[in-house]
């Protein structure tokens, strides 16, 4: 009650000297002044602090804005490059069938994932899906443990597989997304997987729907040996439904053909799980900007009622200085 009386003097005070009168005291203007001065501070710092948050978050939905624009953007190009891709991997799906629980002694599993984040759970479902993957393939029907390795397409699922799986990890590719996708890059990937004689490489990424929806996909590519032993099964490959007119025996087209499937593959997903990440980017973008502007009205009204609570305040100051002013005359 002091404090608030002290202000209110030293605020009548000031009013009462711009008229040519005098306080009543020159120690209580000293007080008032010192109490007023060290009150207005406090409440100009704490609306201060409101304005610049109120200024950062507005930055931040402006940010998220243009992101999600530029992605919107950037997916309706991808999405046309998506549908051509699919022309290629689609017969040889029909031809050779999938089979994503085959069992083989030596495989390989590739996670493709973004280089960049912001873009919701997409990379954190295709790690998940991996380590499943590779918890499923660890021992055959007869015990026995399989060799398997992991290979990362993107800088986001090297370091989230490399914390749980670093035993299993054997390459790493990242900055494949900074320039646009192409058959000659997905050709170089599967040369360097090839390397290692697997029998079966499994490839896990995110299949496009829509702007919406994408989901977890594991795509599987045999090499000849497995070929040749699945088309006696009911889910088999259908290759021998045709007639070849090759010269070369029937191996060497059989890899030539698997390499071509393990090409056309990583090529489409590729494709696939980028479209995937610019559609969760759009998404994620979206909902920090509704989050951003609710934040923002949220600290808006707060500033406003605190403002307004300031203001009320000093009025009732004045008004009970002035009448303790007169009580006191």
């Amino acid at each position: 009650v002091m404090m608030a009386l002290r202000s209110a003097a030293w605020l009548l005070g000031q009013r009462l000297g711009s008229l040519g009168l005098e306080a009543a005291s020159p120690l209580m203007a000293g007080s008032s002044a010192a109490a007023g001065a060290c009150m207005e501070q406090v409440r100009h710092a704490s609306n201060q602090a409101v304005k610049q948050r109120i200024r950062a978050i507005k930055n931040i939905g402006k940010i998220t804005k243009a992101m999600k624009m530029v992605a919107a953007s950037k997916m309706r190009n991808a999405q046309n490059a998506v549908e051509t891709s699919r022309g290629i991997v689609d017969p040889f799906v029909r031809l050779f069938g999938d089979h994503p629980a085959i069992s083989a002694p030596k495989s390989v599993t590739v996670a493709i994932t973004s280089d960049r984040g912001l873009c919701g759970g997409l990379n954190s479902n295709i790690s998940k899906y991996t380590r499943a993957l590779l918890r499923m393939n660890e021992t055959g029907a007869d015990g026995a443990v399989k060799e398997q390795t992991v290979v990362s397409i993107g800088d986001k699922g090297r370091s989230q597989l490399l914390r749980t799986d670093s035993q299993l990890y054997a390459l790493s590719v990242a900055d494949t997304y900074k320039v646009r996708v192409t058959f000659a890059q997905a050709s170089l990937i599967a040369e360097e997987l090839l390397k290692n004689n697997p029998d079966v490489i499994r490839i896990v990424y995110n299949k496009f729907r829509s702007a919406i929806s994408f989901k977890p996909t594991v795509a599987t590519v045999l090499l000849p040996d497995f070929m040749e032993q699945q088309a006696s099964e009911p889910s088999g490959n259908k290759l021998d439904a045709y007639e070849m007119e090759a010269s070369a025996e029937r191996s060497d087209t059989l890899r030539d053909l698997a390499e071509f499937q393990l090409a056309s593959t990583l090529f489409n997903a590729m494709l696939e799980n980028n479209c995937s990440e610019h559609a969760s980017r759009m998404s994620a973008m979206e909902n920090s900007t509704k989050s951003a502007g609710e934040m923002l009205g949220k600290l808006t009204l707060a500033y406003n009622r605190k403002r307004q609570a300031t203001i009320t305040t000093e009025l009732i100051e004045i008004i009970a200085g002035a009448s303790a002013l007169v009580d006191a005359e």
